[in-house]
């Protein structure tokens, strides 16, 4: 199935629309000392979530916080972004247009980019992002897979780049899915609840 049926299925509307779910998610790395708490409200595609990561391990120290908006379509629209390290504060904004324009702010005037037509973010650490195509897509329902262009913000660096990813329904089931989920790192099968939230992603952090 083509990435572009595969959207259209998830976005199309069916029956009436839900009123916001709120959800209190946290969860802990694997491997270091690693903590990501956020507030998450789920309607139908839409999303709406504040955050905060916490990093004490010897490699990585830093604290971070975010305000995230997926709309109706699945696709982000606004993201901002803070972190602090001993050394510095950081933040930057991202938005984006109707007309799938891109604004990135770091307080000193803004960027336009195309980012190759992406409508998803991925923020290093932060496995909430793994939910916005999965939940866009409506892979954590029915079978699907897509290769997409992804805006990846680097933690604590603030450095934005765009990616190749590919997503891939591995299994469904009323108690979660796994979505096979290829990076610059490898393949990883992630476990995500019936709303599209990642319950286990596999190396990186797990929901506690």
């Amino acid at each position: 199935m083509s990435a572009a049926r595969t959207a259209e299925r998830a976005v199309a509307q069916t029956g009436e629309s839900r009123s916001p779910a709120a959800h209190m998610v946290t969860w802990q790395g694997y491997s270091v000392p690693r903590l990501e708490q956020v507030r998450v409200l789920v309607s139908e595609h839409k999303l709406r979530a504040s955050g905060r990561i916490v990093a004490a391990g010897p490699a990585e120290q830093f604290n971070g916080s975010f305000e995230l908006s997926v709309g109706e379509d699945g696709a982000v629209t606004r993201l901002l972004l803070r972190t602090a390290t001993v050394a510095e504060e950081r933040h930057v904004s991202l938005s984006r247009s109707s007309d799938g324009v891109w604004m990135v702010d770091r307080g000193n005037g803004g960027e336009r980019a195309d980012f190759d037509g992406a409508v998803d973010v991925d923020v290093e650490f932060a496995v909430l992002f793994a939910a916005i195509p999965i939940r866009r897509l409506g892979l954590h329902r029915e079978p699907g897979e897509a290769e997409l262009p992804v805006v990846r913000v680097s933690l604590p660096d603030l450095d934005v780049t765009v990616v190749r990813r590919s997503y891939r329904t591995a299994s469904v089931g009323d108690g979660g899915s796994v979505v096979a989920l290829r990076a610059e790192d490898g393949e990883q099968d992630v476990t995500v609840d019936a709303e599209g939230l990642v319950v286990d992603y596999p190396n990186v952090a797990q929901r506690i």
